[in-house]
């Protein structure tokens, strides 16, 4: 099997003279670890969204990485309101991003001739579905409730006014002084009274009613059962002891990452987010399907839901005794449009074969290491070296390129007077991890910087280390196949069950460049024996970092170390060629779709533009977009994705 090498990250790719005949009818348009913690994102998928945008996760990959800082988890109407823009000047801004050349990626493993084509021209163009640790797929199929006599009636949902609900909220939150609140009974029969104590019990939980005459009207007043000990767990009442504490239900979301839907569905069901589990994040430019897990919430409360949520559907509802886990799956699968495609049929044959029986480099993607002219592996590097003077700066400091207006004044302002408080009055939004640092450095001083980097979240922080990980590992690897190509030698790695071991001259015969792993830096993992080793050794040492010593003198911030397999192999690959006029129409149906019963568009057999749909599964920690890479041959990243599409079509 023959490397080839990624020769230049021109933002679009020379084209043939067949090519250049076609150049007027294709539009230009646009693209887009699993964690330490556990994420099972690395399928990630790197996005390119209308504006910069908090692609924090990686994805779906499914992790949510931070781009670096910017991730936000205030109001949404803070996020949508910076999504509108000019899309030629966003595209212009993102020159300062970086490329994947940057990052290591530099070699293919398939000898086809590579060809053009988008990625995520519409977020409907990406569709994951999540494959359960029991090989199962998630669908969403089945919007039926589980039928339970527990359940209130589903007038519950609908008799309390929002002014009722706002004032039971505070009450139940203890947010006033009030020890109790009336709710007038207007049309006053026993049926309607026994409704409305329904729902503040079970909306409510915690809360107790009762009904009184009031000046000959009545009224259902609500109080607390138990003062604030109610508080403590108002879940626990009312829930029938024969029903699984969890209702597990498939939640489908289109173009909101993970953790974004379920802020919303918290704020809607009036509880903390702590409360649901899932087993990985997925992406926001995307359609995704997966498994969520709440704790004592009614599959009748979330089915409601359906009827006041844009962009989000909840269904298969089920109960069960257990949460979810993170990394509890076993993958990922993928369907994916690649538009205005330039490629031969011939061309798109040995692409789509090569990449079934041979599979991709398994680099890290490049939304594992940000968005913006800051890389997320500088800061790492950074923590690693105990610069925090450097750390500080590389988070603060003014950067060219894609951001929000308030975190460019932000930074302006710390440039300008290195004051924590001037600084955060210019952030509206506080969560962000500018936002966070500065409040850190206003609580513990400016020669404190290692206490106010710790008000970070811990995911968040550990994230820049895990992004110098992946860096110095797609070098790595390009390096290995550069210098032994596609096969097993004598010194590679190799894993037996969790333990790696080097491949010895007389077994070398036994083994594939599908058995060979490389190693990420850390304190608890062995090197390849051959002249890979060694490069380890000189990369570290010019970062001014000792190989020998991975270990920090914050707890947090050493590196044990890991594995990963230097080229992945999909399973389920499946591929057509479409052709097409209309760039707006959806070239396959949804999961809603089906349900909704709309018929797939009827396609021209001799369209203007041609489309590669494609669909294959993908293990846990591996990035969909190194595999379309592969196919394509082109620059995934940001920055050449975005100057390829600036037809910015939602």
């Amino acid at each position: 099997m023959e490397t080839v090498e990624m020769n230049s990250v021109s933002l679009k790719r020379p084209r043939s003279e067949d090519d250049v005949a076609n150049a007027d009818e294709i539009k230009r348009h646009k693209i887009s670890e699993k964690s330490k913690a556990g994420n099972d994102s690395e399928q990630s998928i790197e996005t390119v969204t209308e504006q910069p945008d908090k692609s924090l996760l990686e994805d779906t990959k499914n992790e949510i990485i931070p781009n670096d800082e910017s991730e936000e988890q205030d109001d949404e109407e803070e996020e949508d309101s910076d999504e509108d823009g000019d899309p030629e000047s966003f595209a212009d801004m993102m020159k300062h991003g970086l490329t994947e050349s940057d990052v290591g990626i530099t070699k293919f493993v398939s000898s086809h001739k590579g060809f053009s084509g988008i990625l995520k021209e519409r977020y409907s163009d990406f569709v994951v579905h999540e494959i359960g640790k029991d090989g199962r797929v998630s669908h969403l199929d089945d919007f039926s409730v589980p039928v339970d006599d527990e359940d209130p009636p589903e007038e519950t949902f609908t008799v309390l006014s929002d002014e009722d609900k706002q004032r039971l909220e505070e009450l139940q939150l203890l947010k006033n002084k009030e020890t109790s609140v009336a709710i007038e009974v207007i049309e006053d029969t026993k049926e309607k009274r026994t409704v409305i104590h329904q729902a503040v019990k079970s909306l409510f939980p915690g809360l107790e009613t009762k009904t009184e005459d009031r000046d000959g009207k009545k009224y259902i007043i609500a109080y607390h059962a138990a003062g604030k000990k109610a508080l403590a767990n108002p879940r626990k009442h009312s829930w029938p002891k024969s029903r699984g504490s969890y209702c597990h239900f498939v939640l489908y979301k289109e173009n909101k990452d993970t953790m974004d839907a379920i802020n919303v569905l918290s704020k809607f069901l009036r509880v903390k987010p702590n409360i649901f589990s899932y087993m990985g994040t997925k992406d926001k430019r995307a359609i995704t399907v997966q498994e969520i897990a709440v704790l004592r919430i009614t599959a009748q409360r979330l089915a409601h839901l359906n009827k006041c949520l844009m962009n989000f559907k909840l269904g298969n509802f089920s109960y069960k005794n257990h949460p979810l886990k993170l990394g509890e799956l076993q993958g990922n699968h993928f369907t994916v449009v690649l538009r205005s495609i330039t490629g031969t049929d011939d061309q798109i044959e040995q692409a789509m074969h090569s990449l079934r029986e041979i599979g991709f480099i398994n680099y890290y993607g490049m939304q594992r290491f940000g968005t913006t002219a800051v890389p997320t592996y500088q800061i790492g590097r950074a923590i690693l070296q105990n610069n925090w003077n450097e750390v500080m700066d590389l988070i603060l400091k003014p950067r060219p390129g894609a951001e929000k207006g308030y975190l460019v004044k932000c930074r302006e302002e710390w440039a300008k007077t290195k004051d924590p408080a001037a600084a955060l009055k210019k952030l509206p939004v506080k969560r962000c991890v500018e936002g966070q640092l500065l409040r850190g450095l206003l609580k513990y001083g400016m020669k404190n910087i290692i206490s106010a980097f710790g008000i970070i979240p811990r995911n968040n922080r550990l994230m820049y280390i895990h992004s110098y990980q992946s860096y110095v590992w797609n070098n790595m690897v390009s390096k290995r196949i550069e210098e032994y190509g596609l096969r097993a030698v004598p010194g590679d790695l190799t894993l037996k069950g969790a333990t790696a071991v080097h491949i010895e001259e007389g077994d070398v015969d036994n083994y594939t460049i599908h058995d060979v792993v490389m190693p990420l830096p850390g304190f608890d993992i062995i090197y390849p024996k051959h002249k890979i080793g060694e490069a380890y050794k000189e990369m570290l040492v010019a970062d001014n970092l000792d190989i020998n010593n991975m270990r920090h003198k914050i707890r947090d911030y050493s590196l044990s170390g890991a594995y990963r397999k230097i080229i992945i192999r999909p399973q389920d690959v499946n591929w057509a060629v479409v052709a097409y006029d209309d760039p707006k129409i959806p070239l396959f149906t949804t999961d809603l779709d089906k349900l909704e019963g709309k018929p797939l568009p009827v396609l021209p057999t001799d369209g203007k533009f041609r489309a590669l749909k494609m669909e294959f599964s993908l293990p846990p920690s591996t990035y969909a977009t190194m595999a379309i890479r592969e196919v394509l041959k082109m620059d995934t990243s940001i920055k050449n994705q975005t100057q390829l599409n600036t037809t910015w079509l939602r």
